[in-house]
């Protein structure tokens, strides 16, 4: 493309990158920034202009090449570059386990711990009792059985490396066998049957979409098939005229056969969430009880602990998936432990977990307490007394998230906000360049903030957040 005369002098006037330096020098808020930083800054500055130039931007004009406005660009560019990309939000969603924000949120007691073993050395392989080298398993291992009634755990870096890795030490080269109403899909396109593929098992399916039958699975069994596996439907739900068979019916048939059976339950819960007036989802427990030689689930989501994978299941079997060579390339790190280890811990007394655990206690909040934290936002926010800001409160649902309790619908209160002269668009935009982020829907063009997943030290920052966007924008 060829430039005219007037883009061809202002490409002329572009300042050179040792100027940009230099006038840095003398400017005390670049006194603390690296040399790497400044200099990374004023070519994307000047690159920035090129293009706009290039590209005949109407908005790049002499005034803006001078050294002022460059500067400011400079310290703008410097300050994008030296924030931190992984940041904490305010979920104001109100999705319990948002996988995009992080899934669940720690325990004060798990991040404490955390911390403690960050900011130091510890035991991570070290038998403190015999004074030689130990198993990171081990800090974890014992609480696992205690909680879940399981003879042996391992712990691994998150749950679809449980699933591969149990597979991959079961049914390498052999048939596993499943319903066809089980190969499910997660978050990331990962499959069941893609992962079994990795892990060198080879896929039976059996019964249809809706309906799978004991009989099904007898008369698939062979002399090559090496394990029943069931995967529990955590992320979706099949209604109306269905069957399937029971973890309990299928250990008995493996029994029978002496065919292992494993089960996959995905998000996984020590908790009974029927008892707090929610649905009903099986918790580790009862896989265990029913006498599943491994089960597989994660330790965030419904746990409300890291990201983690869990496999419990009689000693015999987890101990071969121990000895699996793919155990270290998946093994769990210091960090992740403390934090688990802590989070298991509080599980000893499960009306403690309720209330210590934030995805637990988010879940089972009642309405009315809900109703209280979003009736004292509203008024913080009626406070601002702007004409331009509309504020309503409004009856919705919450959602569990993170591919759990997918029929679950949460009675929660929430605020919808809206903002003369700006869209809905531009209000959550906003919303989510604030320092912290404020992440939440939009309906009913309105900008949506539902309290349930609101903590109560957050109020403060929403009221300032929206008090910031009046200022610039209206």
């Amino acid at each position: 493309m060829e430039l005219d005369e007037k883009q061809q002098a202002l490409l002329r006037m572009l300042p050179g990158i040792d100027h940009i330096l230099e006038l840095s020098k003398k400017e005390p808020d670049f006194e603390n920034v690296p040399r790497s930083v400044l200099l990374l800054s004023a070519r994307k500055v000047v690159e920035s202009l090129r293009a706009g130039i290039i590209a005949g931007n109407p908005t790049v004009a002499e005034n803006d090449l001078t050294d002022s406005p460059v500067l400011e660009k400079t310290k703008d560019t410097v300050k994008k570059i030296m924030t931190l990309n992984l940041k904490r939000v305010i979920n104001a969603t109100g999705v319990v386990v948002h996988t995009n924000l992080g899934r669940s949120v720690l325990a004060q007691e798990a991040a404490g711990n955390l911390l403690a073993v960050a900011t130091g050395y510890s035991n991570l392989e070290f038998d403190l009792a015999k004074g030689e080298r130990g198993s990171r398993y081990s800090c974890v291992e014992e609480i696992l059985c205690e909680i879940t009634g399981a003879e042996a755990a391992m712990v691994v870096n998150n749950n679809a490396a449980a699933v591969l890795l149990c597979l991959e030490t079961m049914a390498r080269n052999k048939k596993v066998i499943v319903s066809r109403g089980e190969l499910v899909e997660i978050g990331g396109s990962f499959r069941i049957p893609d992962v079994m593929a990795k892990s060198g098992a080879i896929l039976k399916e059996v019964g249809t979409t809706n309906r799978t039958h004991i009989k099904d699975y007898i008369g698939a069994i062979d002399g090559d098939t090496s394990l029943l596996l069931k995967v529990h439907t955590s992320n979706y739900s099949v209604v109306g005229f269905t069957a399937s068979v029971t973890l309990k019916e299928l250990v008995e048939l493996g029994s029978k056969h002496r065919i292992p059976v494993m089960e996959d339950l995905g998000s996984g819960t020590f908790i009974d969430f029927s008892r707090y007036g929610l649905m009903k989802e099986p918790t580790v427990q009862e896989s265990v009880s029913a006498g599943a030689d491994l089960i597989t689930f994660s330790g965030d989501k419904l746990l409300g602990g890291p990201q983690a994978g869990i496999i419990v299941g009689k000693r015999d079997v987890v101990d071969s998936v121990k000895k699996n060579p793919l155990t270290r390339a998946l093994r769990i790190d210091k960090l992740t432990l403390a934090a688990l280890e802590s989070t298991l811990r509080i599980y000893r007394d499960p009306e403690k977990a309720v209330k210590l655990i934030p995805t637990l206690f988010m879940l089972t909040a009642p309405f009315n307490l809900i109703k209280k934290r979003a009736d004292k936002l509203f008024k913080m926010l009626a406070k601002i007394n702007n004409p331009a800001l509309s504020i309503n409160l409004a009856d919705m649902s919450s959602k569990a998230g993170g591919g759990s309790l997918p029929l679950l619908d949460l009675p929660s209160k929430c605020i919808a906000v809206k903002i003369k002269g700006l869209s809905p668009n531009t209000v959550e935009s906003n919303m989510r360049e604030n320092t912290p982020p404020v992440i939440g829907r939009i309906e009913d063009d309105s900008f949506i903030m539902d309290l349930r997943t609101v903590q109560e030290d957050e109020l403060n920052i929403i009221k300032d957040a929206i008090a910031g966007i009046l200022i610039r924008n209206v």
